[in-house]
C-alpha cells in the first residue's frame, strides 16, 4: 500500500505543477492570494475555491464501474499489448528491412538489444545526461556558497523589511549573470560577443522612451529579423564579419576568433537562441505596458498587491504576470539576469519577465523539497520508459531510412504503428529535456510552469492539445500575439497568424509552415461541430458519442498534422496513408483502429470527468 501511495504522489497533477491544483482540495500547496498576517486580522482563504467547488457540482457521476467501461477495458487490455508487440515485430533482426536501418542502430546497454539513437536531437541530450546532472549539482553547491559569502559582505535583512526583496533580487541577479556569462563562454565561446550585442540591440529598443507606441513595433520587427538573419548567415562568422582582419584563406582574427576554444562545445548558438528571442520579447512588451499603465494609472488605487493587501509570496501567478515589476527593476542587470537565467536558457520553460523577477525577490512556498524529490523521480521514469522505447522499438531509424525501402512490404498495421510511435518518440524527447531544466530551476528555487500537462495519446481535442503541449510556449502566444491581436474575436484569422509564427520559430521551412496552416485547417471542423452538436447537450449520453466520434477524426487529423511537421513530412505521409488503404487488409485495420481511438477517447472523457470531481478542471 505504501508502494502504491508514493506512486500515487509522483504521478499526481499536483506534483506536476502546483498551478494544476491550485485552489482545490487536492491541493498541497498554500492558498493563492493569502492575506498578508502583518496588515491583516481576517482568516486566509481556505484552500478550495468556489470555482473548484461549481467544477464538482458540474461533474458527471463515475462511468468506472459501469458494464460499457468494462467492455471498453477489455478492448484495452487486448489492443495496446498488441500495438507494442506489432512496433516490436518491425524492430528485430529476423524482420526483412532491418539491414536497411541497421547502421543507425548503436550499442545499447540492454542486454541483446541495440538503442536507436538516430535522433540527433535527443542524442544530444541522452549522450550527456551525466554532464547536464553534474552541471546542475555544481550550479545547486555554487549557488549555495555564493550566497553564504554575499551574506557576510551584505547581511540579509528582516522579512518584513522594505530592503528585503530588493536584497534578494541583487543577492540572485549577481550570481545568475557571473554563472551565464561563464557558462555561455563555455558553450559558445567568443559567440557570446555576438549574443550579448543582439541583447543590448533589444534592451535599447524601450530603454529610451518604454511606453512610446513604437516599442511593440520594432521589438516584433527586431526579432523576427533576428530569427530570419541567424537562419540565413549561420551564426554570422567572424570570419565573414571581419574580412579586413584576415591575413589570407583561411587565416586571420577572424578565423582565430571563430575556432577560439575550439569554437566551444557547441558551435551553432543561433539553434539555441530561438527560445531566447521569447525572452526579449516579453521583456520589451511587459516593460511597455508597465510604462503604459504608469502613465495612466496615477489616478488608480495601487498595485494588485495593495488592493487586494496580500502577502507577496502567496500571491498567484496570474498576478505575478500581471502585476508590473517597479519602475527600477526594468534595469539592464534584472534584464541580463533574466534572458540568460541558465537553468532555463537552453530549452525553457518560458516565464515572463514581471514572473521572474517576482521570483527572485519572494521564494515561492510551493517549492518544497518533497515536491522537487518527487519530481525528480518523475522525470527518472520518463528516462526510463524511453530508454526502453528506444532499446525495443526502432521506428526513428525506419522513418529516417524510409526512402531505402525500410517500411517496403509491411503491414498496414505495421505503416501505422511506425506513425503512431514516432509521434511518442517526438512527445517525450521534448517532455525529458524540458522536465530536466524545469527541475534544475526548480532546485534553484524559481517555478517555472510544467510545459507538458498530457501523455501524447491522451488528447482528443485540437484546441486543447496547444494547451497542454508545450504549455509555457502556449501561453507565451496568448499573452504577446493572440490577445494583442483580437483573441476571440477573430479566431481563425488570429489562430492561422499564431501558427504561421510558431512554424517559422520553430524552422523557417515549407514544411513547418504546411504544419501549421495544418493544424488551423483542422480546428475548422471542430468548431464547426460544437456548434452543430450542441443541441444534444442535454442528452448526456447521445452527446457523449457523438462528441466521441469527432474526436476520433480530430485524432487522426492532429496525428497527421504531427507526422507532417515533425517526423515524416508531407511526402511520407503520403507514402503512409497509400501503404495504409491500399489494400482491403488496410481498410480493415483501419476499421478496427477507428474501433479502438473510439474506445480511448471514452476513457479521455472520464479521465477528464474524475480530475472534475475533484474540482480540477484543466481545459486541456
Amino acid at each position: 500500500m505504501r508502494l502504491l501511495s508514493l506512486f500515487g504522489t509522483v504521478f499526481s497533477l499536483d506534483t506536476l505543477d502546483y498551478r494544476l491544483t491550485a485552489n482545490t482540495a487536492r491541493s498541497s500547496s498554500p492558498p493563492k492570494n493569502r492575506t498578508a498576517p502583518s496588515t491583516s486580522g481576517s482568516p486566509s482563504a481556505t484552500n478550495e475555491s468556489a470555482q473548484s467547488r461549481q467544477t464538482q457540482e458540474e461533474s458527471q457521476p463515475s462511468k468506472w464501474k459501469t458494464p460499457e467501461f468494462f467492455l471498453y477495458y477489455l478492448v484495452f487490455g487486448v489492443v495496446v499489448p498488441i500495438m507494442f508487440k506489432i512496433a516490436n515485430d518491425v524492430s528485430q533482426e529476423s524482420h526483412p528491412n532491418y539491414p536497411k536501418y541497421e547502421n543507425l542502430l548503436s550499442p545499447g546497454w540492454i542486454p541483446g538489444r541495440k538503442v536507436d539513437n538516430s535522433d540527433q536531437q535527443y542524442a544530444g541530450f541522452r549522450n550527456n545526461i551525466p554532464i547536464l546532472f553534474s552541471i546542475l549539482a555544481l550550479h545547486s553547491a555554487l549557488r549555495r556558497g555564493f550566497n553564504a559569502v554575499y551574506a557576510r559582505v551584505s547581511p540579509s535583512p528582516p522579512k518584513n523589511s522594505p530592503y528585503f526583496a530588493s536584497h534578494n533580487l541583487n543577492r540572485r541577479k549577481l550570481f545568475d549573470i557571473i554563472f551565464a556569462i561563464i557558462f555561455l563562454t563555455t558553450l559558445h565561446s567568443l559567440s557570446i560577443i555576438k549574443i550579448l550585442f543582439i541583447l543590448l540591440m533589444n534592451f535599447s529598443i524601450s530603454y529610451f522612451h518604454p511606453s512610446s507606441v513604437l516599442v511593440p513595433i520594432f521589438t516584433w520587427v527586431f526579432n523576427i529579423g533576428v530569427l530570419f538573419a541567424n537562419e540565413y548567415f549561420r551564426g554570422y562568422k567572424f570570419r565573414d564579419i571581419l574580412p579586413f582582419l584576415i591575413a589570407g584563406e583561411g587565416e586571420g582574427v577572424g578565423h582565430a576568433m571563430d575556432n577560439f576554444m575550439g569554437g566551444g562545445i557547441f558551435k551553432h548558438w543561433e539553434v539555441l537562441f530561438k527560445i531566447t528571442v521569447l525572452r526579449l520579447i516579453s521583456y520589451n512588451l511587459d516593460h511597455y505596458w508597465a510604462a503604459v499603465r504608469l502613465e495612466e494609472g496615477e489616478k488608480q488605487e495601487g498595485s494588485v498587491l495593495e488592493k487586494k493587501n496580500a502577502d507577496p509570496t502567496h500571491i498567484d501567478e496570474h498576478d505575478r504576470i500581471d502585476t508590473p515589476a517597479k519602475v527600477e527593476d526594468y534595469s539592464l542587470l534584472n534584464y541580463l539576469a533574466y534572458i540568460l537565467y541558465t537553468p532555463l536558457y537552453l530549452a525553457g520553460p518560458i516565464l515572463t519577465f514581471n514572473d521572474f523577477v517576482h521570483q527572485l525577490k519572494y521564494s515561492t512556498p510551493t517549492l518544497t523539497v518533497g515536491r522537487r524529490v518527487m519530481y525528480a523521480i518523475r522525470l527518472a521514469f520518463a528516462i526510463l520508459c524511453m530508454e526502453v522505447i528506444l532499446h525495443y522499438i526502432y521506428v526513428v531509424a525506419i522513418s529516417k531510412t524510409a526512402t531505402k525501402g525500410s517500411w517496403a512490404h509491411d503491414t498496414p498495421a505495421q505503416l501505422a504503428m511506425i506513425s503512431y510511435f514516432n509521434l511518442h518518440i517526438i512527445w517525450l524527447k521534448l517532455l525529458i529535456p524540458w522536465r530536466f531544466f524545469r527541475l534544475w530551476a526548480l532546485v534553484d528555487g524559481i517555478d517555472p510552469p510544467e510545459n507538458m500537462l498530457r501523455c501524447m495519446s491522451n488528447n482528443f481535442s485540437a484546441l486543447a492539445f496547444w494547451r497542454a503541449w508545450h504549455r509555457s510556449f502556449n501561453r507565451w502566444i496568448v499573452r504577446y500575439i493572440y490577445i494583442p491581436i483580437g483573441g476571440a474575436r477573430r479566431p481563425l484569422i488570429n489562430m492561422a497568424t499564431v501558427f504561421t509564427f510558431v512554424a517559422l520559430w520553430h524552422d523557417i521551412s515549407l514544411k513547418l509552415l504546411a504544419w501549421g496552416w495544418l493544424i488551423v485547417l483542422f480546428v475548422i471542423p471542430e468548431i464547426v461541430a460544437r456548434k452543430v452538436f450542441k443541441r444534444f447537450q442535454a442528452r448526456k449520453t447521445l452527446y457523449r458519442h457523438l462528441f466521441a466520434l469527432g474526436a476520433v477524426a480530430n485524432v487522426l487529423m492532429m496525428m497527421s498534422a504531427n507526422l507532417v511537421g515533425f517526423a515524416i513530412g508531407l511526402d511520407g505521409l503520403k507514402e503512409m496513408i497509400r501503404g495504409v488503404f491500399g489494400s482491403y487488409q488496410g481498410v480493415a485495420f483501419i476499421t478496427l483502429a477507428l474501433v479502438s481511438i473510439f474506445v480511448g477517447v471514452q476513457i479521455m472523457f472520464e479521465i477528464r470527468e474524475a480530475e472534475r470531481r475533484t474540482g480540477i478542471n484543466l481545459k486541456c
